[in-house]
């Protein structure tokens, strides 16, 4: 089975506040923006085989965009729901694939139940995060970690559903990588994962205050509640502040424009969180995101300053 997604870049970097060289695997540069499209592609591969005549998803962008150009690759039918915090672009970005796009809800559980009601024989859904096919698909991106040669010393990701820390773990487990810590990063007001594990149990957080719309799953599955208990993994929580800052740097540095989700992950680097202490070689997810513009970027900082 040919895969959907794209190889990506692993570019060794520097930063002025840490010894570690900095490993940016850049999924920023998959063909729809961000690493949504491995687990997502790996997913409809599998169903498109099975015969399904039409996929349907809920997302608040990014998984939206995967389905949407995966559903074009395998001439499958596309049918997104999408709450009305997504942004235009995002919107724009999902129909430019072909796909018909639904604007319901105020938060991605509502899009999520309104697309469960479109499920009939013929068509299967595609969650954003939530299944071991979608995991299965990010492991890739560590399995093409280790045949560049590097072992890294920690990985750094953003998590909103979960579904690449639950994909990242299962990568790390296949390559009997699962000593390698993890630090899950968040922003505030998107930060299910550290709600839940400061109860020490699965919980929802009641809204999503957080500008980093793509982030904002009221809930992670609860493979990723289980990943996060039982393995090394690291919790944090950046502002939006940090994230978009962050974002404005990586431009800067990369000249390519990343949501406030992926710009949650960067902020850590950036700013030096203790996580990097005394590592060699730190591997940063740069998920990516196409919900953003420059414009978008710099009229938020204004605003959070």
């Amino acid at each position: 089975m040919k895969s959907i997604h794209h190889p990506t870049p692993l570019l060794a970097t520097t930063a002025s506040n840490t010894k570690a060289t900095i490993w940016l695997k850049l999924e920023n540069l998959q063909p729809s923006g961000s690493f949504k499209l491995r687990g997502i592609g790996h997913n409809c591969a599998v169903f498109s085989q099975e015969g399904v005549q039409e996929f349907i998803c809920a997302s608040g962008g990014n998984a939206g965009i995967a389905v949407a150009y995966s559903g074009r690759i395998l001439q499958i039918p596309v049918k997104v729901v999408v709450p009305e915090t997504t942004s235009q672009k995002a919107i724009q970005a999902i129909a430019d694939q072909g796909a018909s796009v639904q604007v319901f809800g105020d938060s991605y559980q509502q899009a999520h139940q309104k697309a469960l009601e479109l499920l009939h024989k013929k068509n299967r859904y595609i969650h954003a995060y939530d299944h071991p096919l979608v995991w299965d698909g990010h492991a890739t991106l560590i399995d093409e970690v280790k045949k560049e040669g590097l072992r890294p010393d920690g990985i750094v990701l953003a998590v909103g559903g979960g579904g690449l820390l639950c994909g990242v773990a299962e990568g790390l487990k296949r390559n009997k990588w699962e000593d390698i810590p993890i630090l899950a990063v968040e922003t505030k007001g998107a930060h299910a994962l550290a709600y839940s594990l400061e109860a020490n149990k699965l919980r929802a957080l009641e809204t999503i205050s957080s500008i980093a719309t793509t982030l904002g799953a009221s809930q992670v599955a609860p493979k990723a509640f289980e990943v996060a208990t039982s393995q090394a993994v690291e919790s944090c929580v950046v502002t939006d502040k940090q994230a978009v800052r962050a974002c404005l740097q990586f431009y800067q540095e990369q000249q390519s424009i990343v949501e406030p989700a992926c710009g949650a992950a960067l902020s850590v680097v950036y700013e030096g969180h203790s996580f990097l202490d005394g590592k060699k070689n730190v591997l940063v997810i740069v998920c990516g995101g196409s919900g953003s513009s420059l414009e978008q970027l710099q009229k938020w900082e204004k605003e959070l300053s």
